[in-house]
Parts: C-alpha cells; sequence; structure tokens
C-alpha cells in the first residue's frame, strides 16, 4: 500500500443522513480508520446531506451512535456538506471562468425525451451537449424561466486510468461518460462534485469506499485534474451479499449497525467479524482492535464480495461474551432487563449470574433470556412438566422445599440438601435435579443445580417448589 513521509494519511468515511449506518458502510469505516492508525494518520468524519429530500436528523444522530458504539473515534468532524454551500459555489464558479464547467438550460422533460430517442435509437443514453460552449458553435437561446444546472465540461477524448488499491489497474474512457451535472438549479451540488471538493480540502490521501462507486471514480478523477488538486488513492472493496446472494444494503435486508447492539452483540466482535469481510491476516480469526491497527496496512483485501453470515457473527460474538468482565456483561443484561421492563438483580449478584451462564450464550440477549427466571415468573413447557413433574417425584420436591425454607443459603448447604432428599426417598440425583430445575427455573437443563439455586433468593425457590 503505497503512502509517503511527504503525504500525510489521512481516510475518511462520509455516509448520507438517509437512513440508518449499514454494515458495509460500518466496514468501510473500520478499514478506514484501521489505515490512519495503522500509518499513524487522521481519519475524518464527514456527513453527505446534500440529499435535502431524503436527510434527517435521525439519521445523523444514529449515524453518530454508531460510530460511538463501534469505538471508531474520528480525529476530524462531523463535517456537514450543506453548511460548505459557499465553498462548491466558489469552486463552480472558478470552473466556469475557466471555461471547465457551464450552465445548462435543458429542463427535466427536455433530457428525458433525448435520452428516449437514444434509446430508441439503440444509442447509450446520455446528455448530448447542447448547451456545452464549442469555438464556433451558437448556443441555443436562454429560455425564459429556466434556472440553469452546472455541467462539468468533461474531457470528449483520451482515458481515465488509475491504480486500484484492490482491483489493480482500472481504465476508463471519457468517451463513455458524459457532462455531469455538478450543481444543480437550486444551488446545491451534486454528489460526484462535493465529494471531490470536500476530500481537496480536507486533504484526504486515501479513499476506501464500495466498489459500486467505481464508475463514478472517473467524473472524480476528472474534476480533481481540472481543479489542480492533487488525488487520492482510491480503493473500491467488494460488496457484502446477504443470505439471497444480492447485496446488502438499506432497501435490501441490512439492519441498523445499532440494532446489533440491541440484540446483543459487543462491538469489540462486531469489528472482529466486519474486519474479516473481505480482509484476512493469514488463519486469524479473533483478534483485537489493536491487532487489527497493527496488521492493516491495506493489504490482503479481496476482490471478491463476502459473504454476509449471520452464524458465524454469532460465533464469534459468542467467543467475546465468554471473554468478557462479568461485570460488564451484567450492565448490558440490565440494560436489557429494563427493555422488558424487569428489574435488575443487585450488580455484582447479576454479575455472578452472569459468570454461571456466559459460557452457554452467545449475545446478551440469550444471557438475559437464561437470567429472567432471577427475576420472572417461569412456566416450563407442558412436554417437560409431564415427562419430569410426577407423582412419584412430588414427596421429595416438598421434602426439599420444607429443608430450604430453614437452611443457611448457600452452594454447599443447598448441595447436601439434596443430597440428603435424595438418600431419603431413594432417588438418583437426576430424578430430582430435573424436577426442581423444571420448577424453579422453568427448563429442564441448567448448569449445576446448586449453583443455580444460590444466586436466587430463597422464598422464590421454596414457592416454585411448592407450587407443584
Amino acid at each position: 500500500m503505497s503512502t509517503t513521509a511527504n503525504t500525510p494519511v489521512r481516510t475518511r468515511i462520509a455516509p448520507s443522513p438517509t437512513g440508518f449506518l449499514h454494515l458495509g458502510t460500518a466496514r468501510t469505516a473500520l478499514f478506514s480508520w484501521a489505515f490512519a492508525r495503522h500509518h499513524g494518520g487522521e481519519f475524518v468524519l464527514r456527513i453527505e446531506d446534500t440529499d435535502v429530500a431524503r436527510s434527517t436528523q435521525d439519521s445523523v444522530d444514529q449515524i453518530l451512535a454508531s460510530m460511538h458504539w463501534l469505538g471508531l473515534g474520528y480525529d476530524e468532524g462531523p463535517i456537514y456538506q450543506m453548511q460548505r454551500l459557499d465553498r462548491y459555489q466558489a469552486v463552480v464558479d472558478q470552473l466556469i471562468a475557466e471555461g471547465k464547467a457551464y450552465r445548462c438550460y435543458t429542463t427535466p422533460e427536455e433530457l428525458e425525451a433525448m435520452k428516449a430517442g437514444q434509446e430508441a435509437r439503440g444509442e447509450k443514453r446520455r446528455y448530448d451537449g447542447t448547451w456545452r460552449p464549442a469555438a464556433g458553435k451558437t448556443l441555443p437561446a436562454i429560455p425564459a424561466g429556466v434556472q440553469p444546472v452546472i455541467r462539468f465540461a468533461n474531457p470528449t477524448d483520451g482515458e481515465v486510468t488509475w491504480n486500484d488499491l484492490v482491483k489493480g489497474p482500472i481504465t476508463i474512457a471519457n468517451k463513455e461518460i458524459d457532462d455531469l451535472i455538478i450543481m444543480r438549479a437550486d444551488g446545491v451540488p451534486t454528489y460526484n462534485f462535493a465529494v471531490v471538493v470536500d476530500d481537496w480540502d480536507m486533504r484526504i490521501s486515501h479513499v476506501f469506499r464500495g466498489d459500486e462507486h467505481i464508475n463514478n471514480t472517473p467524473w472524480q478523477i476528472n474534476i480533481f485534474q481540472a481543479l489542480g488538486a492533487p488525488l487520492p488513492q482510491f480503493g473500491h472493496v467488494p460488496v457484502i451479499l446477504g443470505d439471497d446472494g444480492q447485496k446488502l444494503s438499506k432497501r435490501r435486508g441490512a439492519v441498523s449497525v445499532t440494532a446489533y447492539e440491541e440484540n446483543g452483540y459487543l462491538p469489540e466482535a462486531m469489528l472482529n467479524y466486519l474486519a474479516r469481510l473481505g480482509w484476512s491476516h493469514g488463519d486469524d480469526e479473533l483478534f483485537t482492535s489493536e491487532q487489527l491497527v497493527s496488521w492493516f496496512d491495506g493489504s490482503h483485501l479481496s476482490k471478491s464480495p463476502a459473504q454476509w453470515d449471520a452464524a458465524k457473527l454469532e460465533w464469534v460474538n459468542g467467543q467475546y461474551i465468554k471473554q468478557a468482565d462479568d461485570a460488564r456483561l451484567a450492565s448490558l443484561v440490565a440494560a436489557q432487563m429494563s427493555r422488558r421492563g424487569l428489574v435488575a438483580p443487585e450488580a455484582s449478584r447479576l454479575a455472578q449470574m452472569c459468570a454461571l451462564f456466559k459460557d452457554r450464550c452467545s449475545t446478551t440477549v440469550a444471557l438475559t433470556d437464561w437470567l429472567a427466571m432471577y427475576v420472572s415468573d417461569v412456566q416450563a413447557s407442558e412436554e417437560e412438566r409431564v415427562q419430569h413433574l410426577t407423582e412419584a417425584v412430588r414427596p421429595a420436591l416438598q421434602a426439599l422445599a420444607d429443608k430450604f425454607s430453614t437452611l443457611d443459603w448457600s452452594k454447599a448447604a443447598i448441595q447436601a440438601a439434596i443430597k440428603e432428599v435424595i438418600t431419603a426417598h431413594g432417588l438418583k440425583m437426576p430424578q430430582l435435579a430435573i424436577p426442581v430445575r423444571v420448577l424453579v427455573c422453568g427448563r429442564a437443563q441448567t448448569p449445576s443445580v446448586d449453583a443455580v439455586l444460590e444466586l436466587f433468593d430463597k422464598e422464590i425457590v421454596v414457592k416454585r417448589l411448592r407450587s407443584f
């Protein structure tokens, strides 16, 4: 990956606030952040909010919350394009004065009719240059009441070539692209123009983005060159495919980053998983963000689309849940309980519960599913009740409830009481322990029954045992 001492590394992520921050953009943000951190550079957050009709403050808030949750700290920003309109206008004026852009009075209806005619003749749909000035050319009379757009005078011959950081050399002939609108009639710049001015002003050295932007790159390179601005290096990463083999996007099955937080995923697990979607470091599957930064020099990026695998993400998250600090998990579970209208146990006791059950869980939602039995009523399935709660075991359960009611509540005492009842009633451990689980926990399988019961209030255990 090419960098020079004379060009400080500066990367950016530039989401559009027309919806939530989705996984593809989050992955691009991660790559850009890791590359900047690896090279001791800077990472910029820009909000591309020129789609005024669809941009919302809620989307901005969600983008900022997602970046914060993922731990992708930025050195500058957020910078909003709509606060830079004067700058875009000044650059447009400069391009017009230099004959590199021009006013176009073709109406949207005329443009559509133009392109429909081209299509009917088997030609490529494109603007035909009616209003483009040229030596010896007489332009049409300016129509009354029509506010012009501004078009960039794209070179008519030659080609654009760049060495993509992911794809390698790419060449597109200028004759394949037409004169791009760079400013709308209302004075708001279009994406391909604003992004160039922004990257120039913000001294962006390396641009990582989805490969759907490859076709935009020739226009942008030509605008950079028309402005005499230094070119950043471009790296176009392949899309992420969903379960249906189609691109994961806001409109096709994508889930917001914050939804994963709500669904019980840890940010370090999400970063780990996202990094492996289209990038690798040998066979390493699990690694810290510090390791990622030390390894991510921009190489080893795949040219092929990545496949989203929900089961793999769940596995990765489960590995991080197992390693997580119990007090931290307790805080996350308490938040999950609050969403369900439950009152969480005291923090240190909840942390003990997390320690006991976290090896069985791949998300904090699953962990909360387990621990809810400590703070809310339970009901085992009818199948488990019929199978395990028999008349034969009823006397032993009642005897155990009596013993528990006077017990000095500890794991050792619970274990001793269970063994006494088993002996007295001629049972084996599973013949009593499983019915106890069904009544107290609402399920037949749990960790060691004495460890599970110890974390209950004694009165709840006794009450549930006597409910049979």
